[in-house]
């Protein structure tokens, strides 16, 4: 991947008009109908801009909602619908048997976001290629897929629970992430969930021994390809359970 450089709108320098005293046209003028939809577009866009500290915590569960920066499609990034974020996180947090246990995000950061506002006491670290939530702080670790095991030492064999979900939907990539949760989780003692297409439904079970739940996540961007939760424990009657092998 390259390296993404991102700007606001509203951060572009803005062009001056120079008079034309030789020409009788009148300067060109937005209408009032294109005017208010640029405010609302600018408008949309500042309210997905990085926020200066990390996700606000709180345990309101009439508040799912969780603030986020805006998705970049160059990045094959696409956020979970609030709905599907909350009942992954909440399944992290039942997972989590002490304050000692340690969560990793591979590459989902919406997740991310609703652990630290759902169990702000879960020590989480979110591993993703998007420079921008360097904002988060220790929080974060930058991840490329491509070089799996370039990780800072203290992260090996530290965590208990690793969550993935690939940026592509390849077998290549999933390969590679199967290495980076290898090197993260605990030995003999780590949960494993990965979110991923159907299409990996073999893939997931040959490369890291997963099985899909009946629970469907969902994107607020409209995917064409089915999404798929899976696990290597079984989570009973959590997540729809395990779905049953034909």
């Amino acid at each position: 991947m390259e390296e993404q450089y991102l700007k606001e709108p509203n951060s572009q320098a803005k062009a001056k008009a120079k008079p034309n005293n030789d020409s009788d046209d009148d300067t060109p003028t937005l209408s009032s109908q294109a005017l208010a939809a640029l405010k609302e577009f600018l408008a949309e866009q500042n309210s997905h801009s990085i926020p200066s500290t990390p996700p606000k915590t709180g345990t309101e569960s009439d508040n799912l909602i969780v603030s986020l920066v805006s998705e970049d499609w160059r990045l094959s990034q696409f956020w979970y619908q609030p709905e599907t974020a909350h009942t992954v996180a909440q399944e992290v947090l039942s997972l989590c048997q002490d304050s000692e246990f340690r969560v990793a995000c591979i590459a989902c950061p919406t997740l991310y976001a609703y652990l630290k506002k759902m169990g702000p006491h879960v020590n989480v670290q979110l591993l993703e290629y998007d420079k921008r939530f360097e904002q988060y702080g220790s929080d974060y670790t930058f991840y490329d897929y491509n070089q799996p095991e370039e990780l800072p030492l203290d992260l090996k064999h530290a965590f208990q629970i690793v969550v993935a979900d690939p940026p592509y939907l390849s077998k290549e990539c999933l390969e590679k992430v199967a290495q980076t949760t290898s090197f993260l989780a605990r030995s003999g003692e780590c949960y494993l969930l990965l979110l991923t297409g159907a299409v990996q439904k073999d893939s997931a079970a040959e490369l890291l021994g997963l099985r899909p739940c009946g629970f469907r996540p969902q994107h607020s961007s409209k995917l064409g390809n089915e999404f798929r939760l899976f696990t290597d424990y079984d989570p009973g009657i959590r997540l729809g359970g395990w779905e049953q092998e034909e």
